[in-house]
């Protein structure tokens, strides 16, 4: 089945605190969130794999992958579906070579520079931004705009997330770039009904149905 970007959760646990992590998860995917990453921080390897062991229960039969981030002993133990690496996060090859070819794996991309040195044959997708500044995340790279994301999404042979401050008014604009669907966290985590908050975004879900 091929990787259906479209609606790219990425969990933050202080945001979720209210409504809970897993329930903000499964209102999303029945919103029609697409694919889930587990991204936190401030955990031992021990509470995320526990953690991605509770979300790959609860997204059996979804459809739904279950990718960590950064943390590649999460995903070897949890047998979550993937893994995203940032540039300065664990290798590309080393994530490829211990998952092995069933594995998702991305990659995230700010330049021309970092995109050029991809190595995509080892690589199922890429996160391109920020496109905006966000609060989600403090060390993020120089935010890139929309035009930004036309540019590198032009220049990447491989299907591309667009992330970083977006939200369901920014459909439009990151479909025109050429992306293949958006990541966002605040957008979805933190709201006080996750299942709205999903669908309120159409425009990729609309058009991967059709």
């Amino acid at each position: 089945m091929p990787l259906d970007l479209s609606l790219y959760l990425v969990t933050d646990a202080a945001l979720c605190s209210d409504v809970g992590l897993e329930q903000t998860v499964e209102q999303a995917v029945r919103g029609g969130v697409t694919i889930v990453q587990l991204r936190d921080k401030h955990a031992s390897d021990a509470q995320m794999i526990a953690q991605a062991k509770r979300l790959k229960a609860l997204l059996a039969g979804t459809g739904v992958p279950l990718i960590i981030n950064d943390r590649l002993q999460v995903a070897q133990e949890s047998q979550a579906d993937g893994l995203h690496v940032g540039q300065s996060d664990a290798a590309v090859q080393e994530a490829r070579r211990l998952l092995g070819e069933q594995a998702i794996i991305g990659l995230s991309i700010n330049t021309i520079a970092q995109l050029q040195a991809t190595p995509f044959e080892l690589l199922d997708y890429v996160g391109i931004g920020p496109v905006f500044a966000t609060e989600s995340k403090q060390d993020h790279a120089q935010p890139i705009g929309f035009g930004g994301l036309a540019s590198l999404v032009k220049a990447c042979p491989l299907p591309s997330v667009a992330i970083g401050g977006l939200k369901a008014s920014h459909e439009i604009s990151v479909q025109r770039a050429g992306a293949n669907g958006l990541a966002v966290i605040s957008a979805i985590c933190g709201q006080p009904d996750p299942y709205q908050a999903a669908r309120a975004f159409q425009v990729f879900q609309t058009a991967s149905v059709s």
